[in-house]
């Protein structure tokens, strides 16, 4: 059966002035009233339509106030139309159908945080140019090897990512490699999997002392 499109979700979400029980919970926005237009809204979330998304269609370039744009538990492959998102901080794309990350080159001068677990990434490649991006959170994908992660280098603001349920996260967890090689590599991590890092060169003692 066809998905549904964007252009109707956004509809939808306009349009229900009174959402009922489940539209309430999947679409609801706390800072925002339904009823309102769209090109005003700073927060959609579209999440889990029925018939599910399986394509982000030039429609969203509507939504041109938008900051949190969440497009979670539908069917999407491919992230794409995201030009003239001039506001966009958040981006939440969890639970699709994303090979490859791919189209933020159109919000890299505004994007934050970027939600994108339970997808089919193999690589990060893709997200070298939000360079103001601080968090990653991309549990659950299929990260197998290290250079899968490299990407995050050139990430001089990233801070807070999730990488649990990856195969290698999973595979260097179980040898006891995973945190010392992860704070190695990328020194500007200061949470991994929902765990503060703790550096002997930035306050290891302290945490080691239980102060």
């Amino acid at each position: 059966s066809k998905g549904t499109s964007i252009k109707d979700a956004i509809k939808l979400w306009v349009r229900t002035p009174e959402p009922s029980p489940i539209l309430q919970f999947l679409l609801l926005a706390r800072e925002e009233k339904h009823g309102q237009k769209a090109e005003e809204a700073t927060v959609v979330k579209l999440i889990m339509q029925q018939p599910f998304i399986v394509k982000m269609d030039a429609s969203i370039a509507q939504l041109v106030k938008v900051e949190h744009l969440s497009l979670g538990t539908n069917q999407i492959e491919k992230i794409s139309n995201l030009q003239g998102l001039s506001n966009l901080k958040i981006l939440s794309l969890g639970r699709n159908y994303i090979k490859k990350i791919e189209g933020l080159d159109a919000v890299a001068d505004t994007l934050e945080e970027l939600w994108i677990s339970y997808n089919l990434l193999e690589r990060l490649n893709g997200i070298e140019s939000c360079k103001k991006l601080k968090v990653l959170y991309a549990s659950n994908n299929k990260i197998k090897a290290m250079d899968g992660l490299s990407a995050l280098s050139a990430l001089p603001a990233i801070e807070d990512v999730l990488f649990y349920g990856n195969p290698l996260e999973e595979k260097m967890s179980a040898d006891g490699t995973w945190v010392p090689e992860m704070s190695k590599r990328f020194p500007t991590l200061k949470k991994l999997d929902g765990k503060p890092i703790i550096r002997e060169d930035d306050g290891g003692k302290e945490g080691e002392d239980g102060a």
